[in-house]
């Protein structure tokens, strides 16, 4: 089958090429990707790609071969899947734990832009609590994980303050239900309750002053790429006794396949809309890459497979 290989190159960083069709395992079923979206993680691992390791997270597409072992989806299914790699392919095994069916209002390239980015939302929601009144400031808000997260926390009826340097965005998270956006953090106006910081560098210690006394701040990413720096005495002049709570989106309860059928029930119900800044076809995806890096994309760049 063809597939998107790593190259390790800047100027070039995937490309098309001929792979042995995955074996699926016992658990797993074997998809036809109809369509993908690019992660920022994957674009960083995409600089110095792991041994053996092919992109794909996000993807959607039809079951060919059910799994072996009889769980998940029947063949002829229509699903939105979040594969461990592999998925800007032809075809990829996904376990069943990670597939979740989809209803024929729901396109591919709509459900391809929800798995990891609606995850996260998903889950940061359940850690942040979801009680009607809370205060949260989030940051990095401009993504698709402050998209999601803003709409639905809305929904659940929190305060939310999210900080975007781009107005069309910000526009578009008030929209969403952002009560206010703000161009940076120092613009935020605290208290609150809850941070949610994914950026880091100077960012979060700026973020951690937003924070209430015995308030959370929730980190869920670096995308500075920038380490933190904290000084305990800084915690005195305002978040006296927080707590600092590392988020990892696949540390839950729950599995991929029962929160992806929420979010794709929010979807079809027209209580979720995934952004979709960029569909290509996935011959493209290379010069997607490239526009990504040096231009950026407002919404989930998504792309086609014939």
């Amino acid at each position: 089958m063809k597939a998107m290989t790593a190259t390790g190159r800047t100027d070039r960083s995937v490309e098309l090429t001929a792979v042995a069709e995955p074996r699926p395992r016992p658990n797993e079923a074997l998809v036809k990707v109809e369509a993908y979206s690019v992660n920022r993680g994957e674009t960083f691992q995409l600089e110095t790609p792991p041994p053996d390791w092919r992109p794909g997270k996000d993807i959607a597409g039809l079951v060919v071969q059910a799994a072996a072992d009889g769980s998940g989806p029947a063949a002829g299914t229509r699903v939105v899947g979040h594969p461990p790699q592999g998925g800007w392919a032809e075809y990829v095994a996904v376990p069943t734990g990670s597939l979740a069916e989809l209803p024929d209002g729901v396109r591919a390239a709509t459900a391809a832009a929800l798995p990891l980015a609606g995850l996260t939302a998903l889950r940061l929601l359940r850690a942040a609590g979801s009680a009607a009144g809370r205060s949260i400031l989030i940051t990095g808000a401009s993504g698709g994980v402050g998209h999601y997260f803003v709409e639905l926390a809305a929904a659940a009826g929190l305060e939310i303050t999210a900080v975007s340097s781009s107005p069309e965005r910000g526009a578009r998270l008030r929209e969403l239900g952002a009560a206010r956006v703000v161009p940076t953090i120092d613009d935020a106006a605290g208290p609150f309750d809850v941070v949610l910081e994914s950026t880091g560098g100077p960012n979060l210690p700026k973020a951690l002053a937003k924070l209430a006394r015995r308030g959370t701040l929730i980190w869920f990413g670096q995308a500075s790429r920038q380490p933190v720096t904290l000084d305990f005495f800084d915690f005195f002049a305002g978040p006296e006794s927080a707590t600092i709570r590392h988020f990892h989106y696949a540390d839950s309860d729950a599995s991929y396949a029962e929160d992806l059928q929420t979010l794709v029930r929010l979807v079809a119900g027209g209580r979720l809309h995934p952004e979709i800044g960029l569909v290509a076809d996935w011959t493209e995806t290379a010069e997607v890459l490239t526009r990504l890096r040096d231009r950026g994309v407002r919404g989930n760049a998504v792309l086609t497979v014939a």
